[in-house]
């Protein structure tokens, strides 16, 4: 089993609205601000247990990142512009994301 790669810079692209990903094993990718929320971690959107989803209302298409900041050394918490702040999205989450990996 490989070690999970490490973000070596993570870029929020404002205008395109989009996190951009470089990875210490080469790989790079991104993902819109909109999937992104969309997939946030927290147990707001993907629910307690083994349950079902719970429904979400859309993510408005013109939704920013306000902020991100660091949880040790293996997350990264999001705060966007709807006040969303509660996922912390891992390292090896935000490579499926951006890259598909």
């Amino acid at each position: 089993m490989s070690a999970p790669a490490w973000p070596v810079r993570l870029t929020f692209a404002r205008t395109r609205r989009e996190l951009v990903a470089d990875f210490d094993d080469g790989s790079s990718g991104s993902v819109g601000f909109v999937r992104l929320r969309e997939n946030s971690p927290s147990a707001e959107v993907q629910g307690h247990g083994a349950g079902p989803k719970p429904v979400q209302p859309p993510v408005a298409p013109d939704i920013t990142v306000e902020r991100a900041e660091p949880v040790g050394r293996y997350a990264v918490r999001i705060i966007f512009s709807d006040g969303h702040s509660s996922g912390l999205y891992t390292w090896d989450l935000l490579k499926r994301l951006t890259v598909g990996v």
